[in-house]
């Protein structure tokens, strides 16, 4: 009888809840979760399809599951799943692919966990996503920070992407079931609450309450904790939520707004709801009314039609705004994506020199943001790891703290003057604590 199962996610946070959530499903039958990179039994690999290197890392895993225990039961799932279940049925050793609708049915659907000869293949129509399968993923040993997924799918189209495609239309958790679980988190001791989906902006376009109304009543729920929003789209984030995380401590004040281009030519060929003059003006109106907020920022470099000047023209964008860190990604050819058929291929290596530059562009926000923090008081919520004597934690901004590891401040949010910032290195003392320990933000 299989007792152990390793689980592996690729891709984002919200991969990483749901596979807490299956693994919890392993958990209740009495398998012991181990490493990936060890001897199992059965393995779990969670994908994603974003980017052509998720897809060749999931390959990889896959055979190296099986050079660790030839006889090992491999289940994929996730959104490579979803979208090309022919292809890794093709990958020898696999043994069941489940789709988005079935990712949390797998034993439902298989009696036993023996080896196949072929694989087993369970993936629903596109048109068909219309499930949501409740998931959130927690550090369970400190009970600091918890993923919670309270929306799936989208109903955007942009040029670029295959998740429509992988997860199907919007859709959200019903409310009362929100507010009951996050509950739930927060009796259990948790002090930051992240929530995730594909577009949480979307949040509640099936039932009567938008994202905003969700978090107002999130923030009524008595106890000491905060709420993250992981990301959300321009166009969705409400002057109403600015307000409220202006105002309410329980709000992270730290946002990532997806921009992925700031030429006006390019955003309009990747069918983006927002201009570039839009998306300024929202910055600004974030840093007007909260000027400490940390602003974090999706961009694609690469996309079919990108010349220099659109380029330069993105690059100068980021340059001048308000921001604190970009997430760079290179553009990658999706299948059955509008952008792949686009004329104007940009050639794999000027991707990566632009991805470069604007790499380096965020290092120099990052440390223009950091040095802005002298003499401020944060938030930090510190976790329990300790490494060589040093534990680590975030501010409510998104600002990365660490200090001599003292048992007493995990799982505490602890104010912290910052007093000096050098090279993205932040050193400060807790407000309020005699014989306060020198912190440095990293």
């Amino acid at each position: 009888m299989p007792n152990k199962v390793a689980l592996h996610t690729l891709g984002c946070k919200l991969n990483f809840s749901e596979t807490s959530t299956i693994g919890n499903q392993f958990l209740g039958r009495g398998f012991e979760i181990v490493d990936y990179k060890e001897k199992a039994d059965v393995y779990v690999f969670n994908t994603c399809s974003v980017t052509e290197n998720a897809e060749k890392e999931c390959r990889q895993l896959v055979r190296r599951a099986l050079r660790q225990n030839p006889n090992a039961f491999v289940a994929v799932t996730g959104c490579y799943a979803q979208l090309r279940p022919e292809e890794i049925s093709r990958i020898e050793g696999v043994d069941v692919i489940l789709g988005s609708n079935e990712k949390f049915k797998l034993f439902n659907l298989i009696d036993d966990f023996s080896k196949r000869d072929l694989a087993c293949v369970f993936v629903s129509p596109t048109k068909t996503l219309d499930e949501f399968g409740p998931a959130h993923s927690t550090d369970a040993d400190s009970r600091t920070r918890a993923y919670f997924k309270i929306q799936d799918g989208c109903d955007y189209k942009c040029s670029f992407c295959t998740i429509p495609m992988a997860r199907g239309k919007s859709r959200s958790m019903n409310p009362e079931s929100v507010l009951k679980e996050f509950n739930k988190l927060v009796e259990s001791g948790y002090k930051e609450i992240i929530l995730t989906g594909v577009n949480v902006g979307d949040y509640g376009n099936s039932f009567d309450i938008n994202l905003y109304k969700l978090l107002l009543r999130m923030t009524e729920v008595p106890g000491e904790f905060r709420i993250r929003i992981s990301s959300v789209e321009p166009n969705l984030l409400s002057d109403e939520i600015i307000e409220l995380t202006a105002e309410n401590n329980k709000m992270c004040r730290h946002f990532h707004i997806p921009l992925q281009s700031g030429s006006p030519k390019i955003l309009k060929l990747m069918q983006r709801r927002y201009k570039a003059e839009d998306y300024s003006l929202l910055i600004n109106r974030i840093k007007e009314r909260i000027p400490d907020a940390g602003i974090g920022v999706d961009v694609i470099t690469g996309f079919p039609g990108e010349t220099e000047k659109d380029f330069l023209d993105t690059h100068n964008f980021l340059r001048d705004l308000p921001v604190s860190y970009l997430h760079v990604f290179t553009y990658s050819e999706r299948p059955d994506t509008k952008a792949v058929t686009m004329p104007g291929s940009v050639d794999v290596f000027e991707r990566r020199k632009r991805n470069n530059i604007l790499r380096i562009l965020s290092e120099k926000k990052k440390t223009a943001f950091y040095n802005e923090m002298a003499g401020r008081v944060l938030q930090v919520l510190f976790e329990a790891e300790n490494e060589n004597g040093i534990m680590k934690g975030f501010s409510s901004n998104y600002v990365r703290v660490s200090h001599t590891f003292d048992s007493s401040l995990v799982n505490e949010l602890s104010e912290v003057k910052i007093l000096d910032c050098d090279n993205n290195l932040c050193s400060g003392k807790l407000v309020g604590k005699k014989n306060s320990i020198d912190l440095v933000a990293c």
